[in-house]
């Protein structure tokens, strides 16, 4: 059940707070991994004013997301719940699904932001509702430009603008977005702000790009994750590689126009910058390309094995599409070059960035991620490094996919296929090559079930519909 703060409490005036109250700068990027970031991935690739990010407060490690597709995603950023819990489990599709949308009810990070007299903005990406009733503005959003679907062009995008109003805007989608994030905060440098940054790249179509974007990949050779793999396309995988790439260097360059205004208004000491992403990304890994709804990219498909899934998709819960690049600049708190192993998922969020402006989390408000701040602050606290994992795909293919994540193995039944499980053991195979989870060592059978039964308990602890189906 979804509850409502009292509506006196959601239409307090907006006041002035204390100088002192930290500004927010959260950057969300769309499918991008952690490959692509070089203080977080491979260090061929140039992502100079993110690292900044990385170098210049901690890197979260063991960042994950719960369900690694945009809209299920976003929920769990937004309202630190799971997407079966606001019935959204799946990428919501403008044109099918205009009455699907983030329960009006919801009470959202942003909206208690905006009652502790923050100014908040969002600027991007959106994806939890088309409707005038799904808005940003309805969740606690002063400020918004740019789409409330999923998709738009790289270049020349039709957005809402800041007036409301729905028109094609000439320029960069990259820039145009950054431009109104940088207005946003030089109109608000005088008190505390929350923006929220949601670039719509490196999500394909990728091109086209500024030519200084394009410049360092047109031409390169890139090395793909497993070669090997039968009949892996490699001339396809290079090339949406290179693409991809410079879609990352687009976000990287605006990244380094937000850091720089930062210091030119003297706000860099009193703002927090975090970087993450929405959900991670195959650009030939398991010879795929895409997130949890992967396509496979290969020169020839194997056959269909499951009935409600074609043999050009491969629908997933690997690391791969779950773990993405994290990065929080705190200064005067954490302290640069920090390091976190333990692992935190997008349904952190929601606390630990109340717990970072100070703002109390209302007792009748339901989420499921746990503050980290402590952990911030350098603190030994017992944290739970188990992750429960949902993917209920149903546009390309169907699948009711539960999973369990520890440090060391990884579990997955898809409900809607009988026999259809995975298991890995993370530390021997971290980049999930040999499924166990039809192996006869008892010792292995023992460890499948144990997990299995923690699937089982999770679903009961949020009220799975799944948790219904036979397994």
């Amino acid at each position: 059940m979804h509850r409502l703060l009292p509506l006196t409490l959601l239409c307090l005036t907006l006041t002035r707070v204390d100088a002192s109250k930290p500004n927010v700068v959260f950057i969300y990027t769309d499918d991008q991994a952690p490959f692509a970031v070089r203080a977080a991935g491979d260090d061929r690739f140039i992502t100079p004013h993110i690292d900044r990010i990385f170098h210049e407060g901690a890197h979260l490690t063991q960042s994950f997301v719960t369900t690694p597709v945009c809209s299920p995603s976003r929920v769990g950023l937004i309202c630190s719940r799971y997407g079966t819990e606001m019935q959204i489990t799946d990428w919501i599709n403008p044109q099918s699904e205009k009455n699907v949308g983030l329960p009006v009810d919801t009470v959202t990070f942003v909206q208690l932001f905006a009652q502790a007299g923050y100014r908040t903005g969002l600027f991007g990406k959106w994806h939890l509702g088309t409707a005038d009733r799904y808005h940003p503005k309805q969740f606690g959003y002063q400020e918004f430009a740019g789409i409330r679907a999923g998709g738009c062009p790289p270049k020349n995008p039709v957005l809402e603008t800041v007036d409301g109003e729905v028109k094609q805007v000439m320029g960069y989608t990259c820039d145009i977005l950054t431009d109104h994030t940088l207005d946003f905060i030089r109109d608000n440098k005088t008190r505390p702000f929350l923006v929220s940054l949601h670039f719509r790249a490196p999500h394909a179509a990728w091109l086209p790009v500024r030519n200084e974007d394009w410049a360092p990949f047109k031409d390169l050779d890139p090395e793909i994750p497993n070669p090997d793999f039968p009949d892996l396309n490699i001339p396809l995988v290079k090339k949406r590689t290179r693409e991809y790439l410079a879609a990352v260097k687009s976000v990287d360059r605006n990244v380094g126009r937000v850091l720089g205004l930062l210091t030119e208004l003297h706000l860099e000491q009193n703002t927090i910058v975090i970087f993450t992403s929405d959900h991670g990304y195959n650009l030939g890994d398991h010879g795929v390309w895409f997130k949890g709804n992967a396509i496979r990219i290969l020169t020839k498909n194997p056959p269909q094995k499951w009935k409600h899934i074609p043999p050009t998709r491969r629908p997933n819960l690997w690391d791969t599409s779950l773990q993405v690049p994290t990065a929080i600049r705190w200064p005067g708190t954490v302290p640069p070059g920090t390091i976190l192993d333990q692992t935190f998922s997008n349904l952190d969020w929601y606390p630990t960035l109340l717990a970072m402006a100070d703002i109390p989390l209302p007792k009748n408000v339901i989420i499921r991620g746990k503050d980290f701040t402590p952990i911030l602050r350098g603190n030994q606290i017992e944290w739970n490094n188990t992750l429960f994992l949902q993917y209920s795909m149903h546009h390309g293919a169907r699948t009711q996919m539960r999973g369990i994540r520890t440090p060391q193995w990884k579990f997955m039944i898809d409900l809607t296929h009988s026999g259809r499980a995975e298991l890995y053991n993370l530390r021997e195979d971290p980049h999930e090559r040999n499924n166990l989870a039809h192996h006869s060592d008892g010792r292995i059978k023992d460890i499948r079930q144990s997990l299995k039964q923690q699937v089982k308990e999770h679903m009961g602890t949020i009220n799975d519909p799944a948790s219904r189906l036979d397994f």
